[in-house]
């Protein structure tokens, strides 16, 4: 497939990157500087573009016939970037509008399914996939501690659900850096019992692996361990 992978450098997107290229896909790596991409070898080709300020000719022609079109944006600081994820969001959806690519995937977080936003001004309470430690000490914990971050996800997940393109949302909980598995547990439109953490190799696995499955089309899906 012809992919195009944002923020290819971050925690997520340097791990779509690498597997993407592995498996053999033909790889648009967006990035906003380039010297902290590591030689990814394969056929990849590097986009520079700051999605603080993005330029929509630019991101046009980063997207502009491929298969599909990948997300790991997110700040590098959540206490201090939040706001990049849903401004860059809105440009890499109308870079898509605009040239007429469909299919995308972006990364939110567990949370976000109780978090109020402007399309969803009265979220549920708690998740149904989350037990009593996640419900009363875990997700309010983690939405005191990056509120910010949270919101802007909250509208991100506004912007790609009403974007009218084929798209799914993966939501994991708390990420680690440990290795590669393709072993994790997944739910439509929910949280995983217990499902405290992920790898963020094993997010990028899990987000490439629905590229070419009709069913998860425009569905959040929860993914832990």
């Amino acid at each position: 497939m012809k992919l195009t992978v944002f923020a290819a450098t971050g925690g997520v997107g340097r791990h779509l990157l690498d597997q993407a290229v592995a498996a053999g896909h033909d790889v648009t790596a967006v990035v906003r500087n380039p010297a902290n991409l590591a030689a990814p070898g394969g056929r990849v080709r590097v986009v520079t573009a700051d999605l603080a300020a993005p330029d929509p000719s630019l991101l046009a022609s980063a997207v502009d016939g491929r298969d599909a079109v990948l997300s790991g944006l997110g700040p590098r600081r959540p206490r201090a970037d939040a706001g990049i994820t849903s401004r860059g969001t809105e440009a890499i959806v109308a870079a898509m509008r605009a040239t007429g690519v469909r299919r995308l995937v972006v990364v939110s977080a567990a949370p976000i399914g109780t978090v109020a936003s402007p399309a969803r001004p009265n979220p549920p309470k708690h998740d149904p996939g989350d037990g009593f430690f996640m419900r009363h000490l875990g997700a309010p914990l983690a939405r005191t501690m990056f509120g910010a971050h949270y919101a802007d996800l909250a509208v991100m997940e506004d912007l790609v659900r009403d974007s009218g393109l084929d798209w799914t949302i993966s939501r994991p909980p708390r990420f680690t850096d440990k290795p590669l598995t393709g072993v994790y547990r997944t739910a439509f439109e929910q949280n995983l019992r217990g499902g405290t953490s992920i790898s963020r190799a094993d997010v990028a696995h899990h987000m490439l692996s629905v590229l070419d499955r009709p069913e998860t089309i425009r569905r959040t899906i929860g993914v832990a361990h």
